[in-house]
């Protein structure tokens, strides 16, 4: 009878193990059609919240560290709100009059008065980068690995150490951590997370409800294109991080639009095989 009992557990576990293999080839092959039609390289990771599940279109590359760019926006609002750098989230920044660049290009919507909230949604870096010398970079290494984000390297001089240096997160990294957020799990104040979600929403439809952050930089003659964050459906919640990599001359005008457009495909496919 014990011996009946062990046969049975291990054969749910080898076919549990199946499940997830034959998912994740499934999507290896399945999805990369889409980056192929783009001209891109890179990949996109799903957990899908209900089923427990995990889809990849490269396994391998969901492991990978490279730096957070501005998706680290996400973590950076929490710090802001709740370490008091930041009165709430439409206190005003001055802009210094000094024209503001982001790899060497000139952003206009960032040459003003602004406030957090359209930081987050403009994602205007020297906002943030005076947040991150309000806060200082100690409680960001403690606090960031009681989160468990990132590969904790801190060795970066510059304040935003999210844009250049070695600090780095996968995209499985960035998913664990949306998940914690979505559960109220992380070690900030309910206030602050939910304050948080809020500034997250980027789109709105009568079906779903989309929370999340884009991030480019650039690094050793690579660009680094990130999408991350979740989408609300009816009946479940679809936790996503896509990362796209170019080499700096490459001239690809897919490349920052392919990073919303190669997850809402694959989003949309999932979907429609629940």
């Amino acid at each position: 009878m014990l011996q009946e009992k062990k046969q049975s557990f291990m054969s749910k576990i080898i076919t549990l193990l199946l499940i997830f293999w034959a998912s994740s080839v499934f999507g290896q092959t399945r999805y990369q059609k889409y980056f192929d039609s783009l001209g891109v390289k890179g990949s996109t990771s799903i957990y899908d919240y209900k089923n427990k599940q995990w889809i990849f279109t490269d396994e391998k590359d969901a492991d990978v560290f490279t730096l957070p760019a501005s998706t680290f926006k996400i973590p950076n609002s929490l710090f802001a709100l709740e370490y008091k750098a930041v009165k709430n989230e439409n206190e005003v920044f001055k802009w210094d009059g000094v024209p503001k660049l982001h790899l060497g290009k000139v952003i206009n919507i960032w040459n003003k008065d602004t406030n957090l909230k359209n930081a987050y949604k403009y994602s205007t870096v020297w906002v943030y980068v005076e947040v991150a010398k309000r806060i200082g970079r100690n409680k960001y290494e403690s606090i960031l690995n009681k989160c468990s984000y990132g590969n904790g390297n801190f060795s970066e001089q510059g304040i935003d150490f999210w844009n250049y240096g070695d600090f780095a997160i996968s995209p499985k990294n960035q998913i664990d951590f949306l998940v914690k957020l979505y559960e109220n799990k992380l070690p900030f104040s309910k206030t602050t997370i939910e304050k948080v979600k809020e500034l997250m929403v980027s789109k709105q439809t009568k079906t779903h409800t989309y929370r999340s952050k884009t991030g480019w930089t650039r690094k050793n003659g690579q660009d680094i294109g990130w999408w991350v964050g979740y989408v609300e459906a009816k009946n479940n919640v679809y936790f996503f991080a896509t990362r796209l990599i170019k080499r700096k001359g490459d001239k690809n005008p897919h490349f920052l639009k392919g990073r919303k457009a190669i997850t809402k495909l694959i989003l949309a496919n999932i979907e429609r095989q629940r």
